[in-house]
């Protein structure tokens, strides 16, 4: 298995997901009790997760002491085989949710209507009571935890994070709520970006942290909720709509003599490019439309695109440019899904050829909304970050990387509103690394 990219960082987080547990199995609510165990299948994703990360060379491990995270952790640890033992670290346990703990997902509903329809839109805001009668905010306390548990770890690694030749990698074992505040601490995002951030069982996500110029503390994610060494599907979709995003694959390199519109992809890129978009249309991603830059090396990835299946027709379109804003394109896209893309006359680089544009009469309106873009970085990771509501910067797309974003219902009336920006969950942000393993 490949290393991890050697990236200019000083502390790469690994954030791993306890593998299936019994309670999730039983879609019963497990919070910070010890009543749900790892099963059979949670013991091989685990190691599963070590086999892919045999390469990671841990500074630290640690684990929510949970049975169901320092298990995974054991079995993790024990499949990678360098001998590293992780730690027990109590700000990492899950979130508090004493009052329904063991319930049904149905029994929430049924015994605490109202309590169940705050938690799913409104999670911070959130308000339970103990036995003892004392009353708290689960959501907002795990986020106080997060906030220790991040200081903490930023004081112990201090020293890779002030010399920038090293890099200390640490592996955070834990739950689906904590992983995902800590995520949102680590952004400087607040609660309410709790529901747009996606961890499956036995998930790995990777975040780079290092220190500006001036002190401050710079965060990019480099992938979230990686699952393909599960050979695990894609995250199936809701009711809301499906944004790809697909940067170009490795291109020639800069040239005065070469106009930057016409640098095509090299042979190592084609190739990488072709597995990676095979592996994710394998793994059930499709589009109803594809949109691509026009220029030379973003078209042919879309064109590798459309070869692998994953749509059934190819547009070019000037808003994916380098330096273009997409979200007019994205918004015009959410509101009447079978406009065809606008193109500006001559927009094409020279010795470009044009790629056929979609018929709006085989798109029907009541279709699923799932669209793909082809472009280029910084613009498509920070669509992603105005998207998420996240900080422009702390999402990149590597060479032929994806990243997959969905729209909740709840905010598809907002649709003409700038895209529903700030309203999107982040589904997955995948390496060709995470990808291909």
């Amino acid at each position: 298995m490949a290393p991890l990219p050697q990236v200019a960082v000083s502390l790469r987080l690994v954030l791993v997901r306890h593998g299936l547990s019994s309670f999730n199995l039983e879609d019963r609510i497990q919070g910070r009790d010890d009543l749900s165990s790892l099963t059979d299948t949670g013991r091989a994703q685990a190691r599963s997760c070590g086999l892919n990360l045999q390469e990671v060379i841990f500074t630290t491990a640690l684990s929510s002491p949970l049975s169901r995270a320092r298990h995974t952790a054991d079995e993790l640890l024990a499949a990678q085989g360098h001998g590293v033992s992780h730690v027990l670290d109590d700000d990492l346990l899950e979130i508090d949710l004493e009052p329904w703990r063991g319930w049904t997902l149905s029994e929430l509903v049924q015994r605490a209507p109202e309590l169940e329809a705050i938690w799913r839109h409104r999670p911070a805001d959130l308000e339970l009571e103990r036995a003892d009668g004392r009353h708290y905010r689960p959501l907002p306390e795990l986020m106080d935890q997060a906030a220790r548990f991040v200081d903490r770890l930023i004081g112990q690694h201090g020293e890779a994070l002030n010399a920038p030749s090293v890099t200390d990698s640490v592996l955070v074992v834990g739950h689906n709520a904590i992983l995902r505040v800590l995520v949102l601490q680590l952004l400087g995002m607040g609660l309410e970006g709790f529901r747009r951030i996606r961890l499956d069982n036995a998930s790995i996500s990777v975040l780079n942290l290092s220190r500006r110029a001036d002190g401050s503390l710079e965060v990019q994610i480099e992938s979230l909720n990686g699952t393909s060494h599960l050979d695990a599907p894609l995250p199936r979709r809701t009711a809301g709509p499906r944004l790809l995003l697909v940067r170009h694959g490795i291109a020639e390199d800069r040239s005065e003599d070469r106009p930057d519109g016409l640098r095509a992809l090299t042979p190592a890129g084609r190739r990488r490019t072709t597995a990676v978009l095979e592996r994710a249309v394998a793994l059930g991603l499709t589009a109803d439309r594809l949109m691509s830059s026009p220029l030379v090396r973003a078209r042919q990835t879309a064109e590798i695109a459309l070869r692998a299946g994953l749509a059934p027709c190819l547009e070019l379109a000037t808003a994916l440019e380098p330096g273009a804003d997409p979200l007019p394109l994205l918004a015009r896209w959410l509101t009447t899904p079978t406009a065809v893309a606008p193109q500006t006359p001559g927009s094409h680089p020279p010795g470009a050829a044009s790629s056929p544009r979609a018929d709006p009469s085989t798109l029907a309106a009541d279709r699923p909304l799932r669209l793909a873009l082809v472009g280029h970085e910084p613009d498509l990771g920070d669509l992603a970050a105005r998207l998420l509501g996240a900080p422009l910067g702390s999402i990149a797309l590597r060479k032929a990387g994806l990243a997959l974003l969905e729209l909740p219902r709840s905010a598809q009336g907002h649709l003409e509103d700038q895209a529903a920006a700030g309203a999107w969950s982040l589904q997955q942000l995948l390496t060709p690394r995470t990808l291909l393993a």
